[in-house]
């Protein structure tokens, strides 16, 4: 990670990924990639998974995506994938 600045995540043990979301989409922007997080209501309302998330640029050279029926699934499989990406996610 390049600079800490502080920003570490006061995480209850009982709360999911999704309290860490906004630290890791910040530190992905640090690393120079673009990445954001999303919920449609079209597809919320056609029961497919309502959350993605989405990364690309600095050091993901494919973009990559990932969806989820929550938000804590959702960002679950991105850190699986951004792992996978070999991508070594402090949060």
């Amino acid at each position: 990670m390049t600079e800490a600045k502080g920003r570490w995540p006061k995480l209850d043990p009982d709360s999911g990924v999704e309290d860490a979301t906004l630290l890791i989409l910040e530190w992905l922007g640090e690393q120079g990639a673009g990445a954001m997080i999303r919920v449609d209501a079209e597809r919320m309302r056609e029961g497919r998974p309502t959350w993605t998330f989405a990364a690309s640029g600095g050091p993901l050279s494919d973009g990559m995506r990932a969806d989820g029926a929550s938000a804590a699934e959702c960002m679950g499989r991105a850190l699986l994938k951004l792992r996978e990406a070999g991508l070594a996610v402090p949060f």
